[in-house]
């Protein structure tokens, strides 16, 4: 999973992605501070790894990742190229899902691209330059689908409906991921890798003086905003979240506890982000390694093994599962096993958050 930190210059991009990848990016009170994408990459916190780590005493222990990457502030004209722009769209290009972070604080020392703080604004101006990016793709895809139909083939047909249902939301200002779609047109958007047609996350980056406020008036432009179009918010503070991320693991536990907050920003990015893009995790355990493996909700048993090896899908006979619930109550896999709790699945099983699996094959 690649999530892409998005936003206008001087909102505390860099900051965040500092504070939930410890990775150093240079922070300055000027624009197009970064230019070519940080990236930094963070294991995924489960406990559930642990408490298997305690039943089978493994060599090691590998989690699920996640990528993120520090994209460059983007400003008005950046589908025309200003400010580098399209050097930077092509970076949003690559990500699965958009955490756009707007500034939702005022401080005289650090400048705003516009001059002030205005949440509605930010947004619009981030979302015409994705939209205004994504014409021009269409528009090009559509030319194409056009000469094509001289052949008489029908599926031309077929994708310029689609195409021309999407061009239409993109001229009435509305991000592709609005549109309602079936299961055919959204397998067939997914490879047109449009950037209005990624989740997206706000992220409303308050000061240290604002947490716990709940009558900011940013927040409640930006909430508003967001449920216009039916995205999540989430409120974070990216300076106090960097410093969180200074501390070992007994001390973030207890600053967090002081701060009033039920867990870190990281925890809840990468919930949401594993939410916005219907992820769950299957676990692998035993002597040699306990694992998680990130797939799509409602990911086969087959594809899941594949996610391994390549072999482990071709060669699939059956998936001995056990939940991770019934595990712990028991104690052990044999005791698990003895009460009946292992299943054997087929090649149409649905995979579950959580499943404890060992797939067996033969190639």
């Amino acid at each position: 999973m690649k999530l892409g930190i998005v936003g206008l210059p001087n909102v505390g991009k860099s900051t965040l992605f500092n504070a939930i990848t410890k990775a150093g990016a240079e922070c300055a009170n000027y624009p197009f501070c970064t230019i070519e994408p940080n990236v930094g990459v963070v294991a995924v916190p489960d406990e559930r790894l642990d408490r298997l780590a305690e039943i089978y005493n493994p060599k090691k222990v590998v989690p699920a990742i996640i990528e993120f990457v520090d994209i460059a502030g983007l400003v008005k004209g950046a589908s025309r190229g200003e400010g580098l722009g399209n050097k930077f769209l092509s970076h949003i290009r690559q990500v699965d899902a958009i955490i756009h972070v707007i500034r939702c604080f005022e401080d005289g020392n650090i400048v705003h691209v516009d001059g002030s703080i205005g949440p509605a604004r930010d947004i619009e101006t981030i979302n015409l330059e994705l939209i205004f990016a994504d014409m021009e793709v269409m528009e090009k895809r559509i030319d194409k689908i056009k000469k094509m139909m001289k052949s008489g083939d029908r599926k031309y047909l077929e994708e310029l409906a689609i195409c021309e249902k999407i061009m239409k939301a993109l001229e009435s200002g509305m991000p592709a991921r609005s549109l309602t779609l079936d299961q055919d047109e959204i397998i067939y958007v997914r490879d047109l890798f449009l950037l209005t047609s990624k989740p997206v996350l706000y992220a409303a980056n308050i000061s240290e003086k604002d947490l716990g406020d709940e009558n900011n008036p940013y927040i409640r432009e930006l909430l508003s905003c967001a449920a216009a179009e039916n995205a999540e918010v989430m409120v974070i503070c990216a300076k106090i979240e960097e410093e969180i991320a200074a501390l070992d693991d007994e001390e973030k536990t207890a600053f967090i506890e002081e701060l009033g907050l039920a867990e870190s920003g990281l925890d809840r990015l990468i919930k949401i982000g594993y939410r916005l893009l219907g992820l769950i995790s299957y676990l692998t355990a035993g002597e040699p390694e306990v694992r998680a493996w990130t797939i799509e909700k409602g990911t086969k048993a087959p594809q899941a093994a594949g996610k391994i090896h390549s072999d482990f899908e071709k060669g699939f006979i059956r998936a001995e599962i056990v939940a991770y619930s019934d595990l712990m109550a028991c104690g052990t896999y044999a005791a698990a096993r003895e009460k009946g709790l292992v299943r054997s699945e087929g090649r149409e099983y649905v995979m579950q958050d959580g499943d404890i699996v060992l797939f067996r094959f033969n190639v």
